[in-house]
C-alpha cells in the first residue's frame, strides 16, 4: 500500500467542497423524532432539568405539529404528565379512552394527519408507584402487566395513533400486544420495540418531567437491563423481532453506540436510538454556561448516532437540529 508522502490524507479534507463529497454520513432532518411531554393543565410549564423543553397543555399541539411539519421532523412521540388523583397501583387510566394521551393524539392526527403519532406503552407515568408494571408484593408483576399493556396499546390505537412503543420492558410484551392488534383489526399499526432497554443513570429528567420520580420506589433493574450486559441486548432484540417489532430502539443513546451498531449489523431492521434526558440535559446546560459550543455538539452528537448505523433518532433537540439543518 502507498506510504507518505504519495498519500496524504489530508488533501480530501483541504477544502469544504471536498470534505462535502467524500462525508460517508449525513444527518437530515428526517432523521428526527421528537419527543414531547404533554399535561393537563393549560399553561405552558418549563421543566427545570431539561432548559429549553416544556410541558404542553393539548391545546398546544397543533402548533407544534405544524411546526414539525414545516421543520422536516416526520415523527412525534407523546409521553404526558398524568395528574396524581389519576395514579393506581394497576395504572387503571393508562386504558382509559379519553385520558391525557389519547386526546393529545387526537389532537395531533387531526391537525397535521400526515405527522406520525408515536404513543409510549409503558404505565410509569400512570402508577402511583413510578414502576413501569404493577407492582404485587413488592415486586413488578410480569404477566399481569400485559395484560393493561395491551389494554393501553388498543386505547391509543384507538385515538388514532401510528407506532406503539412499548418501553416497558416486561417478557412478551410485543408478541401479546401483536395478537391484539392482529385480533382487533389493526393490521397497519407499527410496534417500535424499546428492545435493548437499559437500566441508566440517564433518565432522571425525564422522570422529573412525567412527574414519576417522586412517587418512584425502589428502582427498575429487575426489568431494565444491566449497563454492563451487550450479548443480553442482541438476545432481547432478536426475540422482540419474532414476536412482531417492526422497529427495534436502544436506550440511552450515546453511551450504547456500541449496542446500536450491533444491532444494526446483526439485523437489519430499522434500529433507532434515544437521545435520552440526561443526555440531552449535559449537553444543553454546558452550553448555557458558555463551556461548550452547543450547536456544535448537538450536531455532532446526532451524526454519531448516524454513523453507528441508526436509522432514526429521538431528541429533545429535533427542532433546533432542523433549524441548524436549514
Amino acid at each position: 500500500m502507498p506510504q507518505f508522502p504519495a498519500i496524504r490524507m489530508r488533501r480530501t479534507r483541504s477544502a469544504p467542497w471536498i470534505r462535502n463529497l467524500v462525508r460517508e454520513t449525513e444527518l437530515s432532518s428526517k432523521d428526527l423524532i421528537w419527543p414531547i411531554f404533554v399535561h393537563e393543565g393549560k399553561e405552558i410549564q418549563d421543566i427545570a432539568s431539561m432548559p429549553g423543553v416544556q410541558r404542553l397543555p393539548v391545546s398546544q399541539l397543533s402548533k407544534i405539529a405544524k411546526q414539525a411539519k414545516q421543520s422536516g421532523i416526520p415523527a412525534i412521540a407523546i409521553f404526558p404528565n398524568i395528574d396524581p388523583a389519576k395514579k393506581d397501583l394497576r395504572g387503571t387510566e393508562a386504558a382509559n379512552p379519553d385520558n391525557l394521551v389519547c386526546r393529545a393524539i387526537y389532537e395531533l392526527k387531526s391537525s397535521c394527519p400526515d405527522m406520525g403519532v408515536i404513543a409510549d406503552v409503558a404505565l410509569d407515568p400512570f402508577t402511583s408507584t413510578g414502576q413501569d408494571g404493577i407492582v404485587i408484593d413488592g415486586k413488578v408483576d410480569n404477566d399481569q402487566t400485559l395484560e393493561q399493556l395491551v389494554a393501553q396499546s388498543l386505547t391509543q390505537v384507538g385515538a388514532g395513533c401510528d407506532v406503539l412503543a412499548p418501553s416497558d420492558m416486561m417478557d412478551g410484551r410485543i408478541g401479546y400486544i401483536r395478537a391484539a392488534l392482529e385480533t382487533g383489526g389493526h393490521l397497519d399499526t407499527l410496534i417500535l420495540s424499546y428492545a435493548a432497554k437499559y437500566a441508566s443513570g440517564f433518565y432522571g429528567p425525564f422522570r422529573d418531567a412525567v412527574g414519576s420520580s417522586s412517587a418512584l420506589s425502589g428502582d427498575k433493574k429487575t426489568y431494565q437491563m444491566d449497563p454492563a450486559n451487550k450479548d443480553e441486548a442482541l438476545r432481547e432484540v432478536a426475540l422482540d423481532i419474532e414476536e412482531g417489532a417492526d422497529m427495534v430502539m436502544v436506550k440511552p443513546g450515546l453511551a450504547y453506540l456500541d449496542i446500536a451498531a450491533q444491532v444494526k449489523q446483526a439485523f437489519g431492521l430499522p434500529t433507532f436510538a434515544y437521545q435520552v434526558s440526561g443526555e440531552y440535559a449535559m449537553i444543553r446546560a454546558a452550553a448555557q454556561n458558555g463551556w461548550i459550543d452547543g450547536d456544535g455538539v448537538m450536531m455532532e452528537s446526532l451524526l454519531a448516532f448516524k454513523r453507528a448505523g441508526c436509522d432514526g433518532i429521538l431528541t429533545y433537540f429535533a427542532p433546533d437540529a432542523a433549524r441548524v439543518l436549514g
